[in-house]
């Protein structure tokens, strides 16, 4: 049985002062709209980031993500929320969760740091009765594997005097139906009880949590969730090249295969894949499987193919031009939208800037117009930014992001456009990838 964190544990007088409800560590894209709900449902919550830039803002009021406004930020420090740099607070937690970035190392394997460095940092103030739940994305055996004995070296037993657990981050920035209340949560305890004590934690803000048999099966639910995705985007950019060699239009084939109401989902080709998910987890499945012995077809095919199409993009631009009679190098393209997704600033692994690199190496005069997006390198440089398309007077458009702007106006009635997205209604001078 795992004690309860005691109030007053750090020697004061005064529970209130000695303990906070939830410490989240990271104050991302994932930590703070944790923050936001935990907040909203009246725990008290301390958010804790190396970062003092991000730290000073939030307690400024000043956002530095998408999805929470300044006014958000407003509402979460009326609450009972504060940021600190300072890890002290760890001694203070009922329960800490860990929302640290999980990127690829420059050899393409998982890269851990910002894990064991945050595991570190707790171990060294852990006190028993806490629930320490890992949220980062990462492959099967991490929370257990690597996590659990970093936080075992504080003395503690992982499962006899805290609770451990993992449970995915499933936040999709730009989102405005599926939050992180609404959307259903997997845990994953290293024990029954551990599994318990995370399902009641995020009970108290989400509304649907379903529990995992350990931490493994939490960890691969979240990679099969995203290399899904990653195979299937895979597939439907394959055909965009093959379609457009015979002459099919694939957007139209994709909504006539939505209309069969069973054994369907509609994926959409693009320009390549991006974001803080996609680009990179199904990497770290892969590694976990090239740890037995054998490759993983499925996703190293896919990741194959999806990074192949920043340079089908530049093919088809240059095709495109041709048709002018112009040359790719010295023409100006202007590219609408470097951003990851639509309607957010995020540029996280942006296929934008590999389509950016590859048309500067041909010589192309680039230039880009973004709404969200006020200043942009890609290649080491500068990219020109357009801030008025009317005036821009571009050789060719390539349209890599659909945002509203975009679609609502239809590219306001530029051409030529090459529509990597499909979004645009058919015309003279638009052309689909």
């Amino acid at each position: 049985m795992v004690p309860e964190i005691p109030a007053g544990a750090d020697g004061s007088d005064d529970p209130v002062e000695s303990t906070v409800d939830l410490v989240v560590v990271g104050l991302g894209y994932v930590g703070l709209p944790l923050v936001q709900a935990s907040v909203r449902a009246g725990l008290s919550v301390t958010g804790f980031d190396l970062s003092e830039r991000v730290v000073d803002g939030l307690n400024a009021g000043v956002s530095h993500i998408d999805d929470l406004s300044d006014g958000d930020i407003a509402e979460v420090r009326a609450g009972d929320f504060s940021a600190t740099s300072d890890p002290a607070v760890l001694s203070r937690a009922r329960a800490i969760v860990v929302c640290v970035p999980t990127p690829l190392s420059e050899t393409g394997g998982p890269d851990l740091a910002a894990v064991t460095g945050a595991t570190g940092t707790i171990a060294d103030r852990l006190r028993a009765g806490t629930l320490v739940v890992l949220e980062s994305t990462t492959y099967p055996g991490t929370t257990e594997e690597v996590v659990q004995p970093l936080l075992e070296k504080s003395g503690l037993t992982a499962g006899e005097d805290f609770h451990l657990a993992f449970s995915p981050e499933r936040v999709d920035p730009g989102n405005p139906t599926w939050g992180i209340v609404n959307t259903p949560k997997v845990v994953g305890g290293i024990t029954p009880e551990c599994t318990e004590a995370a399902v009641a934690f995020y009970s108290r803000f989400i509304d649907t949590v379903h529990p995992a048999s350990s931490p493994k099966e939490a960890e691969m639910a979240k990679l099969l969730e995203n290399t899904y995705r990653h195979v299937n985007i895979a597939l439907v950019n394959e055909m965009a090249v093959f379609c457009n060699e015979l002459g099919i239009d694939l957007w139209e084939t994709i909504d006539l295969a939505k209309t069969k109401p069973f054994g369907y989902q509609a994926f959409y080709p693009g320009p390549g894949v991006g974001g803080h998910c996609i680009p990179i987890d199904p990497n770290y499945l892969s590694y976990k499987v090239r740890t037995l012995g054998y490759p993983f077809r499925f996703v190293e095919l896919a990741g194959e193919i999806n990074n192949r199409m920043p340079e089908y993009v530049v093919s088809r631009a240059m095709e495109l031009l041709n048709r002018d009679r112009k040359a790719l190098a010295g023409s100006k393209v202007v590219l609408l939208g470097v951003t990851y997704k639509p309607d957010i600033a995020d540029q996280r692994e942006t296929p934008a800037t590999a389509v950016a690199r590859k048309l500067i190496a041909a010589g192309a005069d680039l230039a880009f117009h973004d709404p969200y997006v006020e200043s942009w390198t890609a290649g080491g440089r500068d990219v020109e930014r357009v801030a008025d398309l009317d005036g821009a007077g571009a050789d060719l458009y390539v349209l890599l992001t659909h945002h509203k702007e975009y679609v609502d106006s239809q590219a306001a009635g530029l051409a030529p456009v090459l529509d990597t997205r499909g979004v645009l209604e058919s015309r003279p001078g638009i052309e689909r990838l």
